[in-house]
């Protein structure tokens, strides 16, 4: 099993830009019986919010990982070294509804009391859980060039997340 150690948000050190932006990281969300559904999100944001360090994900409805989203409250940010980026591409490509998206890309399911399902092969988790989820509106843009990402009219769901731990790899 991996050793992780527990970091405060504030003293956590890596750049949100490379972490989300570039690389990629898996949002994994866990039901009460223990089921799981992972994917690969470049969306997101880390911040604070009503006194709460949070993080905010995206997730569209069509997505299989939305259903288990929506049925739980424990969701899990997962970062990895660039030596996972095949994990990352299976993870955004392939649907849980057609395979096992942690078997086929050899990932370790971890759990800790209280959490959301992560990954031992992370170098860096998110342990989170969901205060508010809102849908995008088509309506409530300012700025119309965003809309290019919605051709569909598939909106986003909004979720923002407490911050409930931050686990980081011991080399």
């Amino acid at each position: 099993m991996a050793n992780f150690v527990s970091v405060a948000p504030e003293l956590w050190r890596v750049n949100p830009f490379e972490g989300i932006g570039r690389k990629g990281m898996l949002i994994t969300a866990t039901r009460e019986d223990g089921t799981y559904n992972t994917m690969t999100a470049s969306w997101g944001g880390l911040g604070v919010l009503w006194g709460k360090n949070v993080c905010t994900l995206y997730i569209r409805p069509q997505r299989y990982t939305f259903a288990f989203a929506e049925a739980t409250d424990l969701l899990t940010l997962s970062f990895f070294e660039d030596k996972y980026a095949d994990v990352l591409k299976l993870c955004g490509t392939k649907s849980g509804r057609e395979i096992d998206k942690a078997k086929e890309a050899h990932l370790t399911a971890c759990r800790n009391k209280g959490s959301g399902i992560y990954f031992a092969e992370a170098k860096h988790v998110i342990l989170a859980r969901k205060l508010y989820a809102d849908d995008l509106k088509k309506e409530c843009f300012t700025d119309a060039a965003p809309l290019a990402h919605y051709a569909k009219n598939d909106f986003h769901r909004m979720y923002i997340c407490e911050i409930e731990g931050i686990l980081t790899k011991i080399s």
